[in-house]
């Protein structure tokens, strides 16, 4: 069985070479320093316009920190998946990754529904807000209720590495309800390893590179800047023998 990979990215031009290398998805994002915020519309639809047919997952996450959000935020969150999907309509490829907690780490369930419901029919994504569920298996089974239908995760805090069989035991009961989405320090010198323990049908990663400014730096930064590498891409494709 084939392994879709999703790529997740920040950077104008990335879409492109995440497409060429033959990615199946793109998690579409802004400050990925800061763990993933709400990009910008311009930015999701350039990415929807260079990776034609590719599944477009489009980050919604008011602010860096915690995943306990007040009602203002989930409003922000409400009326951001809104203006996404009256921008880029509602293709069959848009959808939409969201996720917030309760203070003990369960899902915020009236907030998870309101997000869900602003997404009409696009397909959600719970993000790795998931890691800090105490409660996996019945978490999974109340983001089903609630109308999610994959979950990104690591299994736990930490790199996907350390677990392994939580990980395979999700993607057994996930089936093919919520599917589960293997990401977090998944890399390709070890995602044959991370596929191969857990049966995972779906990983998400960055594949990084740097690059050096053009121009004069205007001094907020050293000048390099992180982007989508193709190197990266088809180092992690071909580890999938893809």
């Amino acid at each position: 069985m084939t392994t879709l990979v999703e790529i997740c990215l920040e950077d104008v031009g990335g879409a492109a070479l995440a497409a060429v290398a033959g990615a199946d998805g793109l998690e579409v994002c802004a400050g990925l320093a800061d763990g993933g915020t709400t990009p910008t519309l311009g930015f999701v639809r350039h990415c929807a316009d260079a990776a034609r047919g590719l599944a477009i997952r489009v980050l919604v996450r008011a602010r860096p920190g915690d995943f306990v959000h007040s009602p203002q935020e989930v409003d922000v969150m409400v009326a951001d998946i809104e203006a996404t999907r009256a921008a880029i309509g509602d293709a069959a490829a848009l959808g939409f990754v969201v996720g917030t907690l309760e203070p003990d780490g369960a899902v915020a369930v009236d907030a998870v529904r309101r997000l869900v419901a602003a997404c009409g029919d696009a397909p959600v994504t719970f993000h790795k807000a998931f890691d800090s569920v105490p409660d996996k298996a019945s978490g999974l089974a109340l983001l089903a209720d609630l109308g999610v239908s994959r979950v990104l995760t690591s299994g736990g805090p930490g790199p996907a590495l350390e677990h392994l069989p939580e990980l395979a035991d999700l993607v057994r009961r996930g089936g093919d309800d919520v599917r589960i989405a293997v990401g977090g320090g998944v890399r390709p010198a070890n995602v044959a390893r991370i596929v191969g323990a857990t049966g995972a049908r779906e990983v998400h990663l960055r594949a990084p590179g740097t690059v050096t400014a053009a121009g004069v730096s205007a001094g907020y930064d050293d000048g390099r800047r992180s982007v989508t590498s193709a190197a990266v891409l088809a180092d992690v494709m071909a580890a999938l023998g893809r």
